[in-house]
């Protein structure tokens, strides 16, 4: 090749092979060979997917060489978190009784991006059945401890933890995940990466395992804010196959330039760990040339208890069958094996009353985020917790988080990037919350704070 594609975002690596600098086919023998070498030291991989990669990977040169160009996806290698079905490849879940899966199809996702052109190289490890056990350390998946490539005594976060670790690590150029609470913003904090999650409905879920039919989101990690904007463009649009899809096609375009207007929760970073705290401050103060920012309050309302209790309702239907065969003795983090019983005991009352308050929930938000483009906070109050430590211990002084039971309370579109780094030299995120379906202006807004600052383009040191 004559360009290095390592750490070249999509949009960078598109117009490469649109200009034939860069070969499909080599640029996919590239990551492979990443994936295959440095995969495993990361605990990033299930399934490495060469030979079906190297197919697609000749398919797209041919048609790129007869003029047949689909887009800025067209010939870039993925990666795909291992609940999203692949036809004829091991859909695992990340869980040992499921290690041989296979299903006959393809998630609409993934059929979605080979229309787009782009090359399934990898099914990523995640967290066993995306968390929905109620793991609480890193030792949940039995593809080993997510090992974060900035220092892998370091969690990368959960439960998209491989796709976190893959585009951070350079393994690929962008890779799927999936939210419920937290799974792409976390590992977008932790492994300083751009992590987008879309308004529910946006992106179909055919395909996808369930854990929260009513939370479950999916999304993309990319090294930049553009990076999302592309891979979203290409994976969203109604579905007859996933009802609660959103009956329109979104197209990725940034809204005009102009000064913004933030909003931060009144104290959200005050008991944040100190180094995350600096950093969102400089943050902020880098915001300020682009942007006016103004301190508001979220009403008083049990945000986390809401989402919460339908988290806890739904994971608990949705496993059902597999909690009730005694299968869960067989996963891998020893809480996992009880916390699936404690869930079958959430009242049906309370779950449509949390349903009913997430209702009013949304409204009473949107009303205040109406006054905002964005609502600005830290991704998270901590930096990555060390491997072998319970990641849900608070740490020192730091309370809960509306930010998290808010957005995916109310369905509502986030993107992390990466804001700074702490004095042991771990990366810190910044998100950008917005109002449904304001995707757009959101990414625009990261964009924007990128253009502003180099955090995006730190990588850490790998073979």
């Amino acid at each position: 090749m004559k360009l290095n594609p390592l750490y070249m975002p999509v949009r960078e690596l598109g117009k490469h092979i649109r200009e034939g600098k860069i070969s499909p086919v080599e640029l996919t023998e590239f990551f492979l060979g990443r994936l295959e070498k440095l995969g495993p030291d990361f605990n990033a991989v299930v399934t490495v997917t060469r030979e079906r990669a190297l197919s697609q990977a000749r398919k797209a040169e041919k048609e790129i060489e007869a003029g047949l160009y689909r887009g800025p996806l067209h010939g870039i290698p993925y990666g795909a978190k291992d609940l999203l079905a692949t036809k004829g490849i091991p859909t695992t879940w990340g869980a040992a009784p499921f290690r041989n899966q296979v299903f006959d199809y393809d998630a609409a996702v993934i059929g979605k991006l080979s229309k787009a052109g782009a090359i399934l190289c990898a099914k990523l490890a995640m967290i066993e059945l995306a968390g929905g056990m109620g793991y609480k350390q890193p030792f949940a998946s039995f593809t080993g401890p997510p090992k974060n490539p900035w220092n892998p005594c370091m969690w990368t976060g959960g439960s998209s933890s491989g796709s976190g670790a893959a585009v951070c690590a350079g393994l690929l150029p962008f890779a799927l995940g999936s939210e419920t609470w937290g799974s792409i913003l976390s590992p977008a904090n932790n492994c300083g990466v751009a992590g987008l999650r879309p308004t529910y409905g946006r992106v179909s879920r055919h395909g996808a395992m369930a854990l929260c039919w009513t939370l479950d989101k999916l999304g993309p990690l990319c090294l930049t804010a553009d990076d999302c904007g592309l891979v979203l463009e290409a994976i969203s649009g109604p579905d007859p196959d996933d009802p609660t899809t959103v009956d329109e096609d979104w197209r990725y375009k940034p809204s005009a330039k102009r000064r913004l207007r933030l909003g931060v929760p009144k104290g959200v970073a005050d008991d944040a760990q100190e180094d995350v705290r600096i950093c969102f401050e400089e943050a902020l103060n880098v915001l300020r040339k682009i942007s006016t920012i103004r301190e508001f309050e979220f009403p008083d309302m049990p945000y986390e208890a809401i989402t919460r209790t339908i988290l806890n309702a739904e994971a608990s239907s949705a496993f059902d069958e597999f909690t009730e065969s005694g299968k869960t003795s067989e996963l891998t983090a020893p809480e996992d094996h009880y916390g699936p019983y404690a869930r079958t005991v959430v009242l049906a009352k309370d779950y449509l009353r949390a349903l009913r308050l997430r209702g009013v929930m949304a409204r009473v938000v949107d009303e205040i985020m109406a006054r905002f483009d964005a609502v600005v906070a830290p991704s998270s109050k901590r930096m990555a917790t060390p491997i072998d430590q319970e990641f849900r211990k608070a740490a020192p002084g730091t309370t809960k988080d509306p930010m998290g039971a808010i957005g995916n309370g109310a369905g509502l579109p986030s993107i992390s990037v990466p804001s700074g780094f702490t004095r042991s030299g771990l990366p810190v995120g910044i998100q950008f919350m917005g109002r449904a379906y304001d995707e757009n202006i959101i990414i625009c807004i990261a964009g924007a704070y990128q253009s502003l600052t180099d955090w995006h383009r730190r990588h850490p040191k790998t073979a």
